[in-house]
Order: structure tokens, then C-alpha cells, then sequence
């Protein structure tokens, strides 16, 4: 089990280490501001979720695996050879940063959850979500804040809604059909939602600004 939830970890460290550094190339930022932007993606939400569940320091202190994954896959991503193809293809640069954007989602949703579950069998159904919710949503929050953007979240399309949906879906499927089928299906269920969401341009209802 353990194995099973590092491995897909690293999955999504690669995929939101690759959106943090394809927003800080949007962005215009330098090499080191591109790593720092990957490596808070990456291991922001995990802060958040350890910080929550009394994890101290947390996991990415103690272990440098995560942030090392996370700038290695930042630096890689800067690359001229990826980086420039990309910014002269805009359709094809968002959505490799929508695409890395779910897929870490997806992962840390679902790993947020398993990961307090394997510190206290005795967290709550509520306390689960909300770890699996801040978990996979916490990195892009500090991305978009440190980007000078406002959280993507708050914003545009259904964003923690899919991350709330998959966390409840893992849990109510977890003791059912076990925990690698759980995971799978909750995962897909959050970047089906997504995708569905981006395409048909779902939006929860917004306040209308006084701003002229």
C-alpha cells in the first residue's frame, strides 16, 4: 500500500511540478522562478494535508524525493527544446497545463486522503474530504497566488467541485471494491469532470462585479 500511493505520488508531483512551471513560463519568470513556481505547486497541497493531520515537519522535509522530482521536472520542462516549441503553440501550451493541472488534481485528491488514513484510522468522513480537497487543490492556490493571479479555483470552471466529487466517490467506494479500483475510478471521475466542465463551460455562480 505504501508503495502503491508513492508511486502515485510521483505521478502527480511530475504533473503539477510541469503546471507550476508552464504557468511561471506563461509568466515570463526566469529559470529559478520556474522551479520555485513547480516545486510549490508540487508539494504545496502535501504541506497543507500534513500540516492538517499533525505531520510534523512534513513529509516533503523529510524525504526530498518529492522536491527533487518537482524541480528536475521544472528544469526539464524549461528546456528550450520543450519550452519554445510550446510558446509558439498557444492551443498546444494550455493544454498541457490544463492537462498536468488534472491529472494532479486527480492524484492528490485521492493520495491527500489515503495518506491521513494511513496516519489515524480515526479521522472523520468530513475531515477526509477536506484533507483530500486541500490536498489536491492547496499547490494551485500557492501557484496563482505567487503568480500574481487570482486562484484558479475561485475562478473559472469546476475546479475543487471535481476534487470535492472524487474525494467523496474514493470514499464511498474504498471498503467496496478496495483501494486500487477506488483510486482509479476517482481519479477519472475528477478529470472527466474537469474536461466535461472546460468543454461545455460549467461555472458555479458568479457575483456580479460593481467594477466599471
Amino acid at each position: 500500500m505504501e508503495s502503491f500511493i508513492r508511486i502515485v505520488e510521483i505521478i502527480g508531483t511530475i504533473a503539477f511540478a510541469i503546471s507550476g512551471a508552464a504557468t511561471g513560463i506563461r509568466k515570463g519568470m526566469d529559470i529559478f522562478g520556474v522551479s520555485i513556481l513547480g516545486v510549490v505547486t508540487a508539494v504545496g497541497g502535501g504541506i497543507i494535508r500534513d500540516l492538517m493531520i499533525g505531520v510534523t515537519p512534513p513529509q516533503c522535509f523529510q524525504n526530498s524525493l518529492y522536491m527533487n522530482v518537482a524541480c528536475i521536472s521544472a528544469v526539464i520542462f524549461f528546456m528550450p527544446f520543450i519550452r519554445i516549441p510550446l510558446q509558439k503553440r498557444q492551443k498546444a501550451f494550455d493544454w498541457v497545463l490544463f492537462l498536468m493541472d488534472n491529472v494532479g488534481l486527480a492524484v492528490f485528491t485521492v493520495v491527500g486522503i489515503q495518506t491521513a488514513q494511513s496516519v489515524s484510522d480515526d479521522f472523520g468522513l468530513i475531515l477526509l474530504v477536506c484533507v483530500g480537497v486541500l490536498t489536491g487543490t492547496g499547490g494551485g492556490v500557492l501557484r496563482d497566488l505567487l503568480a500574481r493571479d487570482m486562484p484558479y479555483i475561485f475562478r473559472k470552471h469546476i475546479y475543487a467541485t471535481a476534487s470535492l466529487a472524487g474525494a467523496v466517490v474514493y470514499l464511498l467506494l474504498e471498503k467496496w471494491v478496495g483501494v486500487y479500483v477506488a483510486t482509479g475510478v476517482a481519479m477519472v471521475v475528477i478529470i472527466i469532470i474537469r474536461f466535461l466542465s472546460a468543454t461545455f463551460h460549467w461555472n458555479l455562480p458568479h457575483a456580479q462585479s460593481e467594477e466599471t
